[in-house]
């Protein structure tokens, strides 16, 4: 029986009962919550593992990027599943890497953009009311297609200190001054809860390296500015080689501000932005496959390399 269905919208309860159940099949796992979404969502993180070795994978934290949250849930059920039996994902035990390695994940970032692209708001309540009148504002951004913001309209990915001035440049000249669907930084860095619970709980950790689940290109950014890590690329160009993936730079107008771009620039650790699936956000679900047989090495990887 599989308890992550990757044939239907995700939402935010969705992912509650897939916790739940899940952790009632395999009380192995660690279930923590370590912040709250402007809503009030809880922001959940699951520890796979008890190895001094940690690495922490999100996902969602563009609203239209959502397909990335199944991607980590379900690889979260394989894992349980292979421990349980005893089995390897990618050629590697699962039972030895439980035991080497700590992988905290983080699938849903921004569960209220989530929510809204996956239909969870009836099209009058007072919610999707809000998310509207901001994008009505852009009215040249699909809506909510388009939407890759939080609740506020903050882009929860321009939020982080690495280069947060430069990120707030670019993004006034292109004109997102205001709160907006998608590329508004906020009124400053660490403004919005959901960016400064995942800046908070990575300060409480020893993480040896990070990656972030985006959509789409089928392409993984790896350094920030001039800050190549030690083994970050050496690491990269595997994850390439496993996905069939092109190990790329960020263009220079996305550069800034990023969670990976912070991570990179405060623990000259390797970092990852992955670009998953192809084609226009939201990708559809029928991706969901392809896109999973993708990263999947990628995600035993990031556990054995780091």
């Amino acid at each position: 029986m599989s308890i992550i269905n990757t044939n239907i919208p995700y939402s935010s309860d969705l992912l509650a009962q897939n916790i739940y159940d899940l952790l009632r099949f395999y009380p192995f796992i660690n279930i923590q919550t370590i912040g709250n979404s402007v809503l009030g969502k809880p922001i959940y993180v699951i520890k796979l593992g008890k190895g001094s070795k940690q690495v922490f994978y999100s996902a969602s934290i563009h609203a239209n990027e959502w397909i990335t949250s199944p991607l980590l849930m379900k690889f979260v059920e394989d894992y349980c599943i292979a421990y349980t039996n005893n089995q390897n994902i990618y050629g590697y035990s699962i039972r030895n890497l439980f035991n080497s390695v700590s992988i905290y994940i983080a699938p849903m970032v921004n569960p209220d953009g989530v929510d809204l692209l996956t239909g969870a708001y009836n099209s009058d309540s007072n919610i999707f009311g809000s998310f509207q009148n901001i994008a009505n504002n852009y009215p040249n951004i699909p809506f909510p297609n388009g939407w890759k913001a939080n609740f506020n309209g903050v882009d929860l990915n321009l939020q982080f200190p690495a280069g947060w001035e430069n990120a707030k440049q670019i993004k006034y000249t292109q004109g997102f001054t205001r709160p907006s669907p998608r590329d508004f930084v906020g009124y400053g860095p660490l403004t919005e809860p959901e960016s400064l619970a995942i800046y908070n709980f990575t300060l409480t950790h020893n993480f040896s390296l990070m990656i972030a689940y985006h959509t789409q290109g089928k392409e993984i950014y790896w350094n920030f500015q001039n800050i190549n890590p030690p083994k970050g690329f050496s690491i990269g160009t595997q994850f390439a080689n496993s996905s069939g993936y092109i190990l790329a730079n960020v263009p220079f107008n996305s550069s800034f501000a990023g969670y990976k771009d912070w991570f990179i620039q405060e623990y000259n650790k390797p970092g990852y932005t992955i670009e998953a699936g192809i084609g226009n956000n939201p990708l559809p679900i029928s991706q969901f496959n392809e896109i999973y047989q993708d990263n999947i090495g990628i995600l035993i990887l990031g556990a054995i390399l780091a």
